[in-house]
């Protein structure tokens, strides 16, 4: 007579089995799930697997039954090998994750796959060769940046920035910054806190891998913080490096319609000119706009305002002077 105990277990392997060991390509005969529960000490019945997999159905797993192979496999519920594949990649790809966290999380990553899909995804792996952050402080910053959100609390840290030494040092010999966090934002492969300060009246971002000792605060978020929206805040900043706000109209060739819609949106105003188009954004005039029309390389020109079209000819010419000798 079986044990009952195991009998009782029985429905659970079946279902791992069916997670871990089945796909399309790979469905699982009740023979093999007989044959792999004996393994497990669990003696089985053909007639009993069948009602196994109605019941998982009946629960909602999407059991598929291959009429080709005459096996079973789950059909959805799984991440699919591409997105596995894609997540990988992201993971890897991070300056702002430690390539000993990398391993980890792409491990983690694998785990969510079958057994086929791991092999797949340990053969594409590799983390080293990339210019990682050494800094594992970080995901305890962002955790308590995220407290600090849930909880509409302010929050307290210190900042670093690189030396001549190639050392990180505090800034402002360790002062502790007091802000209103407002959310995390991703941007040329850096996380930024994006933040409300109270001291000068303005909203600053900070770049997470350099904060260190975030603290959360009693004290309750400035309002202005929670009005800061994210979209508006990422399309006017160029390489996160802020300026002063403008609004800007710019002439480009009909072509580069994709480009303008790409880095302002796809609210941002534009209309056409035989063949140009006007484009009317709202940025912050900076070096890194000014690094960005450049690099365009002067197909798109900057109608006005006047005051910016000039500063932008200045930083032309002070570029070309530096290379006159």
């Amino acid at each position: 007579m079986a044990n009952s105990a195991s009998q009782k277990i029985k429905l659970l392997y079946v279902m791992e089995m069916l997670q871990q060991h089945s796909d399309e390509e790979h469905p699982l005969t009740a023979a093999a799930i007989i044959k792999r529960l004996e393994e497990e000490g669990i003696v089985a019945e053909r007639k009993s697997i069948y009602r196994d997999i109605q019941t998982l159905q009946e629960f909602g797993m999407d059991i598929e039954k291959s009429e080709e192979q005459a096996g079973f496999y789950l059909a959805s519920g799984n991440f699919e090998l591409p997105e596995l594949k894609l997540l990988v990649d992201a993971v890897v790809a991070s300056k702002f994750i430690t390539e000993k966290k990398s391993k980890e999380l792409v491990t983690k990553i694998e785990n969510l796959g079958n057994a086929y899909q791991k092999k797949h995804l340990h053969r594409q792996v590799v983390v080293s060769d990339r210019a990682k952050t050494a800094n594992e402080r970080i995901y305890y910053a962002i955790d308590e940046i995220y407290n600090c959100i849930d909880n509409n609390h302010m929050m307290s840290f210190q900042y670093a920035e690189w030396n001549e030494k190639k050392e990180m040092e505090l800034r402002k010999e360790g002062k502790l910054y007091q802000v209103s966090p407002a959310f995390l934002l991703w941007d040329n492969e850096y996380y930024y806190l994006v933040a409300y300060d109270d001291e000068v009246g303005q909203i600053r971002h900070y770049r997470v891998d350099k904060i260190r000792n975030a603290t959360e605060l009693s004290a309750s978020r400035n309002p202005e913080a929670v009005r800061i929206k994210k979209a508006d805040y990422a399309q006017k900043r160029f390489s996160m490096f802020a300026g002063e706000p403008r609004t800007v109209s710019l002439r480009a060739p009909k072509t580069m319609a994709g480009v303008m819609i790409d880095r302002f949106g796809q609210d941002v105003f534009m209309r056409l000119d035989g063949d140009h188009i006007i484009v009317r954004a709202d940025v912050e005039v900076s070096p890194q706009f000014f690094g960005w029309m450049t690099g365009l390389a002067g197909d798109v020109v900057i109608e006005g305002p006047g005051d910016v079209r000039d500063t932008y000819k200045e930083f032309l010419k002070n570029v070309a002077e530096k290379y006159e000798n």
